[in-house]
This record gives structure tokens, C-alpha cells and sequence, in this order.
């Protein structure tokens, strides 16, 4: 019998308990389980670590689960600052963080992240790494920002660009996939990005800031 892509790359990994306890975690508070797939989770260890990015931007926390896939990726001087909407799931991540053995070098910013990446532009906060996998409405907002919080060189990633297949469905056309496919048309056609979609698991756009 045939497997799918997906299947046979997970199994080619053995399961990272940390992780695994994040994910177990975050079922048994009845949280969203819309953490990032466990390859793409890799794929942001490995990107963070050959980019040499020193200061990461994550939109979106939940539990942790690519906090801790980010901050693998660090160098020992290396910092995450992280924006969550909900209190109780930046404490909930800067545990998981803390227990990963990260817990010193990331800073949760709590409100909407909007709010946030405004206040960050206004401080002069500049980054080398940003992970979008938040609210999808805002999508187009946040990858503004990205741009103009971007150090030379910086790489944008963002999470779930097809939205369980519905950017796909042109039948589909609410506010937040309406968003997403904005999103998606900005990061392959904007001139100050290189960029490219990978169309696995639930679509993972990633574009390097010339």
C-alpha cells in the first residue's frame, strides 16, 4: 500500500519527546492543536541555524512548539521575542521554552500583535528571522512589518498558506482566506522579497529580505 509524502517523512524521524509533551499538553487544555508541522518544525531549527540569525520575531505562540524549534536554531548569544494575544498560552510557552532550556532568552509580548510590531517599529527594533503563524486575517499586516522590522538579508516564514486546502477552493472566500491568499500574492510578487511556497503539509511560504 501506498503512503503519502507526509507519512513516510514522519516516519523516517524518531518522535522528540520534547516536543511530543508540548503537543500532549496543549490537547489536554483543549488549546487550538494548529502547532507547526513536525518537519516544517525542523526545517525552522535548520533555517534559523544556517541564516545565523540572531534576533528572532515569532507571531503567534500558542504552546511553544516552534518557539523551541526557533530557538535550536540560536547561537549562544541569540534572543526570540515572541507575541501572544492570550496571557495563558505565553505562560504556557515560555514553560515549555524554559524547560527546552531556553527560558533566558525569549520575551513574550502580550496583546494584539499588531499593537506590538507598531510599538517594536517605533523602539527601532530590527530582526533577523520572523515565523508568522497567528491570527490569519492579518496576515498582509504582518508581513509589512516583517519587511520594515527586517535587518538586510532577514528571512520571513509563514505558516499554513493554504488554510486546509480552502486558498485552494475558489469557492471558498471568506475574510481570513481572502487574507491568506493576499499574503501569499505579496510574498511571490513583492520586489524587496525572493521568495518561494512549499506545498506540503498546509503550505509554508518562506522569502529572503534583499
Amino acid at each position: 500500500m501506498m503512503i503519502t509524502p507526509d507519512d513516510y517523512v514522519s516516519k523516517l524521524y524518531e518522535e522528540d519527546e520534547m516536543l511530543k509533551e508540548v503537543l500532549e499538553t496543549i490537547k489536554e487544555r483543549s488549546m487550538p492543536e494548529v502547532s507547526v508541522a513536525a518537519a516544517y518544525g525542523r526545517l525552522l531549527t535548520m533555517l534559523v541555524r544556517t541564516s545565523r540569525a540572531e534576533q528572532i520575531l515569532e507571531i503567534g505562540a500558542l504552546g511553544g512548539y516552534s518557539g523551541i524549534c526557533l530557538s535550536r536554531g540560536l547561537g549562544e548569544t541569540g534572543k526570540l521575542t515572541s507575541l501572544e494575544i492570550k496571557e495563558e498560552y505565553a505562560a504556557l510557552a515560555y514553560e515549555h521554552l524554559s524547560k527546552a532550556g531556553f527560558g533566558d532568552r525569549v520575551e513574550y509580548r502580550i496583546g494584539p500583535a499588531a499593537d506590538s510590531l507598531r510599538s517594536m517599529k517605533e523602539e527601532g527594533k530590527k530582526f533577523d528571522f520572523f515565523f508568522i503563524d497567528a491570527d490569519k486575517l492579518n496576515y498582509p499586516v504582518y508581513l509589512e512589518f516583517a519587511i520594515e522590522l527586517s535587518n538586510p538579508g532577514a528571512l520571513i516564514v509563514g505558516d499554513n498558506c493554504f488554510l486546509r486546502g480552502r486558498t485552494l477552493n475558489h469557492e471558498k472566500n471568506g475574510p481570513s482566506v481572502q487574507a491568506v491568499r493576499r499574503f501569499n500574492e505579496l510574498m511571490a510578487s513583492d520586489d524587496r522579497l525572493i521568495s518561494t511556497l512549499i506545498p506540503a503539509y498546509d503550505g509554508l511560504a518562506i522569502a529572503y529580505v534583499k
